[in-house]
């Protein structure tokens, strides 16, 4: 359908274009019906206005098309003597349908060999600026994306203020579904708040060959599928339903990949059976209730500080003896134990059921029949594409979501009764994969435990590695650079390693050997 979608979308644009320009084929000396050829068209015009038909390849990628389209409606009335300013602003803003208005009711004379540098520095400048913008577009859409991470959820593996670069290709590029949309940036324009892009039209589902599939402890960063704000900067209570593409950049691990069986006990997650073994890079953080002793005195916010424990802790009654800890590693609680005064150190486990939790829980009673929470949830199945379920009253809740807003179909209950797309059915075939993504603190992070399924069409990419890291203070003004963590890769074995100081040895050395070359230069130009 995807498929069907993108070819009809081709040939109604390639039937406007060649209704509006087909005249100006024959003025060029080509035949008529050229102008009716699919993507052919496309080409044969290049040669018309006498530039590159690889120009054609960034028509049909989305968001850059928006960019030179109109460099390629200027080319087209300038190759017909349509010159002045009027001509170039109508043809932008009819966007290029003027072209056809030209087409039928002018006399235009064909130029074959015009000049085709800018008449003026200041169109150079614009032209330059212009194809920087997509080449930059191009990179940023369709390879490498930069992405800060704003929140706890992977803390320890990715920090509050590391700053990534995400690779699109990866997973597979995806081509954009919101066309009319501003480039190099998200939902919404930093610092105003107002929304980037038309929610209409739409364009079809595309990925390009991925190099590499999802597996389970990846890292991913995906759209959050549950996603209802308005923007990014100015979050409204008013839902708002976005495209896939435009919902908010999430980043968690993928704990559970297409096909398999998840279940959480006391907050260890286990996956077809067995215990997720985490990469050793990865330190899972759960909150924790401390009792000491309180004749014995403890400096409990040094303590936290040398735990490297980031998400704050405070006394959990009036009493003052119960310390309450957000998050701690395994590691962190062991060596508290340790500590002089200190009587009991225990991981909060909550056994459900508890609000808020994936697939559906009002007042603490859950639409499945079990106790749920995010600490012991499922045994749950993780969707594949092609596979098929069983549907009744129980397990319905679990793939509801997939089945209407995922995969667009209409459903209907009444009594035990489950219809889809009006058809009475006892079971589903998934069209689409899905993947489980958890934040590794476990106590403070928005995940699938709340959200549910993360649909394939919603990935965006793999984080492969940070080029800047920022400490932010509490008033959110900048401690320190971490310069322990520029360019260290984001997956791999063992602990992170920074590869900064050789980097700056290569620039180093770039710079020395730039200023011999500058020099030898000199000496030849003196000679002569």
């Amino acid at each position: 359908m995807e498929i069907t979608s993108w070819i009809i979308t081709i040939l109604v644009i390639s039937t406007i274009h060649a209704i509006c320009t087909w005249k100006l084929y024959v003025k060029a000396g080509r035949k008529a019906w050229e102008a009716f050829v699919p993507v052919y068209n496309g080409i044969v015009l290049m040669q018309i206005i006498n530039r590159p038909k690889w120009w054609m390849f960034l028509v049909f990628l989305p968001v850059i098309n928006l960019l030179i389209l109109p460099v390629i409606w200027i080319e087209t009335l300038r190759t017909f003597g349509k010159k002045t300013t009027a001509d170039m602003w109508l043809g932008v803003i009819t966007l290029g349908l003027y072209i056809g208005f030209v087409n039928y009711t002018q006399e235009v004379s064909y130029e074959a060999n015009r000049e085709t540098k800018p008449a003026t520095k200041a169109l150079d400048t614009l032209g330059s600026l212009t194809f920087a913008l997509i080449v930059a577009t191009f990179v940023h859409t369709y390879f490498i994306q930069p992405f800060v991470i704003p929140s706890a959820s992977l803390e320890k593996s990715l920090l509050i203020g590391d700053f990534l670069f995400v690779s699109k290709f990866h997973y597979g590029a995806r081509t954009p579904m919101t066309p009319i949309a501003a480039p190099m940036v998200h939902d919404s324009i930093p610092k105003t708040g107002k929304l980037s892009y038309f929610s209409k039209p739409q364009l079809p589902y595309f990925r390009f060959p991925a190099l590499e599939k999802i597996k389970n402890n990846d890292i991913v960063v995906f759209n959050w599928p549950r996603d209802t704000l308005d923007n990014m900067y100015h979050p409204s209570p008013i839902r708002v339903d976005k495209p896939r593409d435009k919902k908010t950049n999430y980043v968690k691990r993928c704990v559970g990949i297409p096909g398999d069986s998840l279940q959480i006990k006391d907050g260890i997650v286990f996956v077809n059976g067995k215990e997720l073994i985490l990469p050793e890079r990865a330190k899972p953080q759960y909150s924790y209730e401390v009792t000491y002793d309180a004749n014995t005195s403890i400096d409990f916010e040094g303590l936290l500080k040398e735990l490297n424990s980031t998400d704050g802790a405070g006394f959990k009654n009036e009493a003052r003896d119960t310390l309450y800890i957000q998050s701690l590693t395994f590691e962190g609680a062991e060596k508290l134990k340790t500590v002089s005064g200190i009587k009991t150190v225990n991981r909060v486990i909550n056994k459900g059921p508890e609000d808020g939790v994936f697939p559906d829980f009002k007042d603490g009673k859950p639409s499945v029949t079990n106790n749920w929470s995010g600490d012991n949830f499922g045994p749950i199945y993780i969707p594949q594409a092609g596979k098929t379920v069983a549907l009744n009253k129980e397990t319905l809740p679990l793939y509801k979501i997939i089945i209407t807003e995922y995969e667009g179909n209409t459903l209907e209950v009444k009594g035990n009764e489950i219809k889809i797309n009006g058809k009475p059915v006892t079971s589903y075939t998934f069209k689409q994969d899905y993947y489980w993504m958890m934040g590794d603190n476990r106590h403070n992070s928005l995940d699938a435990r709340y959200f549910g399924y993360t649909p394939a069409d919603h990935i965006v990419g793999k984080p492969i590695f940070i080029w800047m890291s920022l400490d932010w203070n509490a008033k959110g003004l900048m401690n320190k650079f971490r310069t322990e963590r520029f360019f260290t890769t984001v997956n791999g074995e063992g602990q992170p390693q920074s590869y900064f100081k050789y980097f700056l040895i290569v620039l180093g050395a770039y710079f020395v050997w730039d200023w011999f070359r500058g020099k030898k230069k000199k000496k030849e130009t003196d000679l002569l």
